[in-house]
């Protein structure tokens, strides 16, 4: 186990990203599409083909996911992974057609400083093929990918992941991008708010406070009162369960309970929170207790791939950017 997403055989991930707008791309590859849903949760969110995922849609599996920077632009992004799914002979068949289904969320990091004058067109098609093409079963950290961007209240965020099992063998592991617009840390110290579910001092092993003060439990929100839509955390959670498009749909709303566990506040009207579980249908489960254990424990791994995200991070080099939690703490 190496404590990412590609824990589950059969998935990939890829990252590509370009330091000079301060924004990127992270492809989620399945090996053979794999059966998804979706749950968003946050006021302000940015999909594409949501509803897809619903239980009652036609389409049962998909190839890959797509996570970007861009805001709406960067929704582009998915293009570029499906065309290099289509190089590969891969996507939904209709006769000769051949059809790459990838849904993708796109997070808002326009404002972190980065040039974002980049002509007539955005750059998340092309940084989309480019992170499909960088897909494998290692990948960094931190400050890349859809994560490069990120930001959170008061640190650097980034792009974390984590996994782990069920007592009854199931592997669960979750992706997330953190550009929250809370905090991940209680108040403004080293403690994370999903300290509680670390493994391993994954992200830094400080705990909880001894004790928790009126300032630790304040609001903490990017750009105050008049904060835009400048947010939102990205989560993908796959398992090797065998699931229903219905049962995958529980398994996201499931685990929607880790982002609370690590974020505060979360769910907001200027996030666009949204989880993806996705499912590769290897080792079956009891569709009432086996679900929830699965869902339970895949709620944890969110909330420590959260965490795991904001300890990666590094700092945009821009002018009144965001320290990262390891420059204070690390």
């Amino acid at each position: 186990m190496k404590n990412l997403l590609t824990d589950i055989s059969g998935v990939r991930v890829g990252h590509a990203h370009d330091a000079a707008i301060a924004s990127g791309v992270t492809a989620i590859i399945f090996d053979t599409p794999a059966v998804a849903s979706i749950d968003v949760r946050g006021g302000g969110p940015g999909t594409r083909d949501d509803a897809m995922l619903k239980p009652e849609s036609t389409v049962e599996a998909i190839d890959a996911i797509a996570l970007s920077g861009g805001s709406a632009l960067g929704l582009d992004a998915a293009g570029g992974i499906q065309a290099w799914l289509a190089e590969q002979g891969r996507g939904l068949r209709i006769r000769e057609a051949v059809i790459p289904i990838v849904p993708g969320a796109i997070c808002f990091d326009l404002l972190n400083g980065g040039n974002k004058a980049w002509g007539r067109f955005p750059p998340y098609r092309d940084l989309g093929y480019a992170a499909a093409c960088a897909a494998g079963g290692d990948f960094a950290l931190g400050s890349v990918g859809a994560g490069l961007g990120a930001t959170t209240a008061n640190f650097k965020g980034g792009l974390g992941s984590a996994s782990a099992q069920t007592e009854s063998g199931v592997t669960v592991a979750a992706l997330a991008v953190v550009n929250a617009v809370g905090s991940v840390t209680v108040g403004d110290g080293p403690w994370f708010w999903a300290a509680p579910f670390e493994t391993a001092n994954e992200f830094g092993g400080r705990g909880l406070p001894p004790s928790f003060t009126p300032d630790m439990l304040s609001a903490r929100l990017k750009g105050g009162p008049a904060a835009a839509s400048e947010n939102t955390t990205l989560v993908v959670v796959v398992t090797d369960a065998i699931l229903t498009k219905a049962q995958a749909k529980r398994l996201a709303m499931i685990a929607h309970t880790g982002m609370a566990r690590a974020i505060y506040p979360v769910h907001a009207t200027t996030d666009g929170d949204v989880v993806y579980a996705a499912a590769t249908g290897k080792t079956p489960i009891d569709p009432r207790f086996g679900l929830t254990e699965l869902g339970m424990v895949a709620a944890n791994t969110v909330a420590r791939a959260i965490a795991r995200g904001v300890h990666s991070a590094t700092a945009l080099p821009f002018l009144g950017a965001l320290p990262a939690w390891g420059d204070r703490f690390g």
